[in-house]
């Protein structure tokens, strides 16, 4: 039998796999499962770097689901290979191998969450379907992949001033990955160089300052006198 999670319900086990679904289209296909205590993590990168030079912000989507309470997991496998039980519709089966890629190791915090001023769900809508705009006017035809990512990055790394400073990627996170929905405003929290966006359908985190609360740059070394 292949390795399966055990979710609380029928409910819970179709959310997991829709999550895997937009992970497999939105983000680098790979998704991270972490189970205890009842509660399965679902996180994916809608957008991370790849390698030394690539300027795409890290940004993560995260959702929390009801799990059996005897699950107990930590890894990544590929979106596309979780799949439906034949036999149990509160399981999810697993592939065989294992993925290990490199926005898995970043640990965002569990605790100590500062709460800032929220952001409009109709804001981040807007600002996503621009960005997607933009990079579909921006990237030539016959384009090759190297030239699509700059592009992507370009556009979804820039910060915005109406998205508290983050980029704008995290608009487009919380869009293509199905948490934008009805009138909501996303709390904002921070917590050291980690902002995250929490809507009642899942949770964006981007790793990097957002505008606030930044303090001046000194100078280090010698100065003028």
């Amino acid at each position: 039998m292949p390795p399966r999670l055990l979710l609380a319900d029928a409910d819970s086990a179709a959310d997991a796999l829709t999550f895997a679904g937009r992970a497999d289209r939105f983000t680098d296909e790979a998704v991270r499962l972490q189970a205890s205590g009842g509660v399965l993590v679902m996180t994916a990168a809608p957008l991370a770097p790849r390698g030394i030079g690539d300027a795409t912000p890290t940004v993560l989507a995260m959702r929390t689901l009801a799990a059996d309470p005897e699950l107990v997991c930590d890894l990544v496998v590929e979106a596309s290979a979780l799949s439906a039980a034949p036999d149990d519709a509160t399981a999810v089966q697993l592939p065989d191998t294992a993925l290990s890629p490199a926005w898995a190791g970043i640990a965002p915090p569990r605790s100590g969450w500062t709460a800032r001023e929220g952001i409009d769900a109709s804001v981040l809508a807007s600002k996503a379907q621009g960005g997607i705009a933009r990079v579909a006017e921006a990237v030539p035809t016959d384009a090759g992949e190297d030239v699509v990512r700059a592009i992507r990055a370009s556009v979804w790394g820039a910060p915005d001033d109406e998205l508290a400073g983050l980029p704008l990627g995290a608009a487009f996170a919380a869009m293509s990955m199905g948490f934008i929905s009805g009138a909501e405003t996303a709390r904002l929290f921070t917590s050291g160089p980690w902002t995250r966006l929490s809507l009642d359908r899942g949770h964006v985190i981007v790793r990097g300052p957002a505008v606030m609360g930044l303090t001046p740059v000194r100078r280090t070394g010698a100065t003028d006198r």
